[in-house]
């Protein structure tokens, strides 16, 4: 257990550091400025404790007992608050109030580590089960994303099984909780990443649902069968989804509503939303070309209908059509 313990931190550093590259690689990711910090001190906590988990299993230091090991804890369950609620939470607003989640830092890091430990695991309860109101309020959504509903579940379940295992430390051998911690922060991070692979616009999409979910109708005053006239023409004549840079904000302009009224709009005329409508017209127009060019690259053919990377090309085609995009051809042909 040792063994694949180590194989986890090490697994988690490397992921840690992808994903934080990942982040800054694409400044045009939807995040505001506290939820891409809370995205990063995330990271950087479970690094760290996964950093501190290695000195002990190789004997090089002792980190579990320090007062680094207990802060590092404390502030795991707030960023991971912050982070996760700019996509839960409509129209999320930063106040002073925000410094109350500092409370427990200042109070856990003053205790005994016997009691420290288990009371940081009892405030991410509490986070944990805050995220579960929420996403329950999102259940009449879940028709439009039940595959990312059901990533979001299996990352959920590995949370309650750190919280089990922080509340039982006690009853633990201490290097068996250091190798049971490692090896779930592993698994946790394993889960992200593949969800992140399967789902690259998992983020946007959830926002979508959450707007849909929460928001008052913003189309009382639209003629919405002239709006949707104009976005097919959009869509079907100016193709204008093959445009890289397509957003909401910018396909909002084009029809003259703000970009909330638009994703209304989307969610309920063809119930899913911005994010995988551009998606869907991008992969239909990939199927046709990959039928109609033969000789072309699939790759070409991806980057031509909108896609900006191979990866997103192909997890979008494998979402809509259930196979590669390569896969669709030869069983065409």
């Amino acid at each position: 257990m040792q063994t694949l313990a180590l194989l986890a931190i090490g697994f988690s550093l490397g992921t840690a550091v992808l994903l934080m590259l990942g982040n800054l690689l694409q400044p045009q990711a939807p995040q505001r400025p506290l939820a891409k910090a809370a995205g990063f001190l995330l990271l950087i906590g479970l690094a760290g404790i996964q950093v501190l988990h290695l000195g002990v299993l190789t004997g090089q230091a002792d980190g579990f007992h320090t007062v680094l090991y207990t802060t590092i804890l404390y502030g795991i369950a707030p960023s991971f608050y912050f982070y996760s609620r700019q996509l839960v939470q409509a129209d999320s607003v930063n106040s002073q109030h925000n410094l109350y989640h500092g409370i427990p830092l200042l109070v856990g890091v003053l205790l005994p580590q016997s009691l420290g430990v288990p009371g940081a695991f009892l405030v991410g309860s509490a986070y944990v089960a805050w995220l579960a109101r929420v996403v329950y309020g999102l259940r009449g959504q879940r028709q439009r994303f039940r595959l990312e509903l059901l990533a979001l579940a299996t990352l959920f379940a590995i949370a309650l099984a750190v919280l089990v295992l922080g509340f039982i430390w006690p009853l633990l051998d201490e290097r068996a909780f250091i190798i049971s911690y490692s090896l779930l922060i592993g698994l946790a991070l394993f889960a992200t990443t593949l969800t992140l692979l399967r789902f690259p616009s998992i983020t946007a999409d959830v926002s979508e649902a959450v707007q849909a979910a929460y928001t008052e109708s913003t189309l009382k005053n639209i003629d919405k069968s002239a709006v949707l006239a104009q976005l097919a023409v959009l869509m079907a004549q100016d193709k204008l989804y093959k445009l890289e840079t397509l957003n909401l904000g910018l396909l909002a302009e084009q029809l003259g509503l703000s970009p909330h009224q638009l994703s209304e709009l989307i969610n309920t005329e063809f119930q899913q939303g911005f994010s995988r409508y551009i998606r869907q017209l991008r992969v239909e127009e990939a199927k046709r070309l990959l039928l109609a060019e033969p000789q072309a690259s699939v790759l070409a053919i991806g980057l031509s209908v909108g896609f900006n990377t191979q990866s997103n090309f192909y997890a979008a085609f494998r979402e809509c059509v259930g196979m590669a995009p390569g896969q669709y051809r030869k069983n065409a042909a």
